[in-house]
This record gives C-alpha cells, sequence and structure tokens, in this order.
C-alpha cells in the first residue's frame, strides 16, 4: 500500500513538472501569440469582419460642434475700435461618414473616397438653426485685403459692386445660411461671370462644401506586407506631395489618414495624419498614459510649434508669410482669401492675439485638441479636435466698406469634432483586449504556481512515505533481530 502512494505521489510531481513547464512555455509564447493577433486583426483585409467594418462605416458616433463669435459693436469696429465677440453654441450636428469606391491593388494598397454628411441635433445645441447672428463678411472684407494689390480707381469700382449687389461689411444671418449657404447676389454674378474664384458653385456659406462631400481619393497602406505600414497615405487624389507650400518638408503628406494609426505604439510615438481641411500634415505629441473603462491609452495633443511661426519654429517657415505664432496661414490653399486657421480662443498662441479682440479666454480643458490611442492596436479611444477659423481684415483705401477697421486677425468660428467608442463596440473592444489578456495572463501564471505547488506538495508527500518506509523497515529490523536474540539466549 505503501509504494502505491509512493508511485502516486511521483506522478504527481510528473504533473506538476509538465504544468509548470506549459505555463512557462505560455508565459514565454503569451506575448508572441498576442502580438500575431493584433497583426492579422489590424490589416485592412475583408476577411477582418469586425476591424475592417471599424474602417468601412467608422461606426462610432460622431458630432460637430460649433460655436460661433456673434459681433457685438460693429459700427464701432468700422469706426476702428476694438472688436467686441461673444461666443453663441454649441450648435451640434451629427457627423456620418462611410467609405465607398474601395479598391484593393495588388501591392498591399487600397484606393478610397470617403463621404460625409451633417444633421443638426437640436437636443445636443443650445438653440436652433434659425437663431440670427452677427460675422463680418468674408465676401467683402475677405476680398478688400486680396485686392489691395490693384490700383485705387479699380478698388472704388469693386467698391461700387459691393453697394450694387448690397453686400456689407457684416453678414447677419441664421446659423443655418451661415453654416450651409445663402443667396447672394454677388456669389451669382461671381459664378457666372469669374467661375472657379469662389470654392463653391452654389450658395455661399462657411461650411457648404463638406456637407455630402467627399475628403479626396486616398491611397493608403493596408499594412499586409508590413504592419508599421498600415494606415499610412502613399497620395490624396493622386499627389505623394502638396504644392501649397513654400518648402519640401512643408508640402510633404505624412502619416494616416487621421482615423486610425499603426500598432503598438510607445511613448516615443508620435501622431502623424494628413488633413485636407487644414491642406496640410499634422503631428501630435504624446502627453500621459491613462485607462478609458479599463482600457488603457495615449493621450497625443498638439505641439505649442503646430502652428507656430517661421521666426518661433524654422521648419515652419515654408507655412508663411506668416503672423504671429499661433496662426497657419491657409490662403494659399482657399482661392487666398486671408483665412487663418487656430486652436480656439487663441490657445497657445501668441498672447498679442488677444489684446485685439474683448471676449476671449482660452484654456487648454475646453479648447486644446487631443486623440486619445489604444496603444497596442493604434485604435482611437476618444478624439476631440477643435480648430477655429479667424479672418484678416483691415483698412483698404478706395474701398469703403471697410470704413476705418483696424489691423487685426478676428475670429468667426470654432468647431470641434469628437468622438468616442461606447456600446457595444467598446464592450466587445474590452473583451478582446483587457479581460482576455488578463485572464490568459492569470491562467498563466496560475499554471506556473499550480505546478510548482503540486510538485513541492508531492514530493514532501513522497519524501514523507519514503522515511515512513524506512523508519517501518528499520523498526522491523530491529524487531527481528530482537527476537533471534531473545530465542538464543
Amino acid at each position: 500500500m505503501t509504494i502505491d502512494k509512493a508511485k502516486v505521489a511521483l506522478g504527481f510531481i510528473v504533473a506538476g513538472a509538465l504544468t509548470l513547464v506549459f505555463g512557462g512555455i505560455s508565459v514565454l509564447m503569451g506575448p508572441t501569440v498576442m502580438t500575431d493577433q493584433v497583426i492579422k486583426n489590424t490589416v485592412i483585409d475583408p476577411k477582418n469582419e469586425m476591424s475592417y467594418t471599424m474602417w468601412r462605416d467608422v461606426p462610432v458616433p460622431f458630432f460637430m460642434s460649433v460655436y460661433f463669435f456673434h459681433v457685438l459693436n460693429p459700427k464701432e469696429i468700422l469706426a476702428g475700435e476694438k472688436p467686441m465677440v461673444e461666443q453663441r453654441g454649441p450648435y451640434v450636428y451629427r457627423k456620418r461618414i462611410q467609405k465607398d469606391n474601395i479598391t484593393f491593388h495588388p501591392n498591399s494598397t487600397v484606393s478610397y473616397k470617403e463621404y460625409r454628411s451633417y444633421y443638426f441635433e437640436p437636443s445636443m445645441s443650445v438653440g436652433n438653426e434659425s437663431d440670427v447672428l452677427t460675422i463680418p463678411n468674408m465676401l467683402v472684407l475677405g476680398a478688400a485685403v486680396m485686392l489691395e494689390s490693384l490700383s485705387v480707381p479699380v478698388r472704388m469700382i469693386i467698391s461700387m459692386a459691393f453697394k450694387t449687389f448690397d453686400e456689407g461689411p457684416f453678414l447677419t444671418k441664421t446659423v443655418g445660411e451661415l453654416m450651409w449657404g445663402y443667396d447672394s447676389k454677388l456669389v451669382n454674378f461671381l459664378n457666372k461671370y469669374l467661375p472657379g474664384m469662389l470654392p463653391s458653385s452654389g450658395k455661399f456659406g462657411l461650411f457648404s462644401e463638406f456637407n455630402n462631400s467627399d475628403t479626396g481619393l486616398f491611397t493608403i497602406h493596408t499594412g499586409k506586407d508590413d504592419i508599421r505600414n498600415v494606415h499610412k497615405v502613399v497620395s490624396w487624389n493622386g499627389l505623394t506631395e502638396l504644392s501649397y507650400w513654400r518648402t519640401p518638408q512643408c508640402n510633404m503628406i505624412n502619416g494616416t489618414a487621421g482615423q486610425m494609426w499603426p500598432p503598438f505604439m510607445t511613448e516615443e510615438s508620435t501622431l502623424p495624419f494628413y488633413s485636407p481641411d487644414a491642406c496640410r500634415s499634422l503631428e501630435l505629441v504624446y502627453q500621459r498614459s491613462g485607462k478609458m473603462k479599463g482600457i488603457p491609452l495615449y493621450r497625443f495633443v498638439a505641439p505649442k510649434t503646430l502652428f507656430a511661426n517661421g521666426t518661433d519654429y524654422s521648419p515652419n517657415e515654408g507655412f508663411c508669410p506668416c503672423r504671429q505664432s499661433g496662426l497657419l496661414n491657409v490662403s494659399s490653399c482657399r482661392q487666398n482669401s486671408p483665412v487663418f486657421i487656430s486652436h480656439p480662443h487663441f490657445f497657445n498662441a501668441d498672447p498679442v492675439l488677444l489684446d485685439y479682440v474683448h471676449g476671449l479666454s482660452p484654456n487648454e480643458e475646453d479648447h486644446g485638441l487631443f486623440i486619445d490611442i489604444h496603444p497596442l492596436t493604434g485604435v482611437p479611444l476618444n478624439v476631440s479636435i477643435r480648430l477655429q477659423l479667424n479672418l484678416y481684415m483691415k483698412r483698404v483705401r478706395g474701398i469703403t466698406e471697410t470704413g476705418k477697421i483696424s489691423e487685426v486677425v478676428m475670429p468667426m468660428l470654432w468647431f470641434e469634432e469628437r468622438g468616442y467608442i461606447d456600446g457595444p463596440i467598446l464592450n466587445t473592444f474590452h473583451t478582446n483586449l483587457v479581460v482576455l489578456p488578463a485572464v490568459m495572463e492569470y491562467m498563466q501564471y496560475g499554471m506556473i504556481a499550480l505546478g510548482l505547488a503540486t510538485i513541492i506538495i508531492a514530493a514532501f508527500v513522497r519524501y514523507r512515505f519514503k522515511r515512513q518506509v524506512e523508519i517501518d523497515t528499520f523498526s522491523s529490523t530491529v524487531f527481528e533481530n530482537g527476537v533471534r536474540k531473545s530465542l538464543n539466549i
């Protein structure tokens, strides 16, 4: 019976050793298996049903919130006084994104067009699209700056044309008209006799060219040949570089299309992406790590150099002619209109810009932009892109509509495009990328612990059995010897 127990203990030792070895192999091979799974599921491939559907249809709810700077003192501005503005909003629109014309190529790339449309959300807005606001008239004040180089007599004729078409220096229109377009006799005249001068051939609105439109033909890497290149842009509208800017570096099309990035990010990683709306590539930098409902993330933000001028940051010299730091001159890709992009309320910009306008109060929480990325997969969890549209305006001799306007970069509106993973997608994400890896890790180390415990306990039991056998054998021998001696006496 004792020998049987020893064999059983030996069997447990062997089983424990096998469990320990298997657990050790799992610990060593686990990261490799996880890496292979991430690569397999992040390649752009229709066979990857979940990730491909997320890339194609972007099921995450996206919203655009628009804040207008309502002008409080238009008459005083024309007299040379400092502008006073009041932020109105948000006016919130649900953004629908869908890719179409998807074509895969033999060289591990895919081409597509991404279509976008906007739908007003009254329940999320502070008012309705019928709200009336006053902002600078880009058609008049923008054109005045654009035509400043012409002779005074020509400028006077242009000023008469503005009066003929009833176009003044400021617009008082509804939110819907400012956003998506309004009828303008001047716009109709220009589109008829000077086609191509304006970005839109229909009604004139600040976002008229955005709604029911596409962002151009993108060709990107699928990651099939090298996962480090997945989502990176190969070309946009057939171009591998731009022609808007003054240096090859500024004309480069870098990074992804701005929706996903390659996996396996570190704190040294950056988020480069090309934005057709900004007419350039942008790059965000790591700020901190964190968690979103248990999912680990890296937060990336805009560096202060993003919109710095060429004096403060020499690589940006190619985006000039520049004004103060914090302003991106996009006139070269906006029909030479004197339009500048910045962070809202001139956040991270030269403080002098705040001295020219009353009513601005920048802070990082409300006006900084960020993207929260799941570093293992490169999938954004929470996105908030905030940008401001500004008009450079000044007095131009011969164009009486400009009055005595002081030279100023005038904020017109800012908008936030925001989206975050939630609902069933978040639950699936959490299960596959947090729960299952954690369970696997616990099982791996649990198997190692179980194997060690089994070996130790079984070895101890076997040792006790062997000791007991030795003691019993010794006792039996002593007893037998004693009996023999007794009999011999």
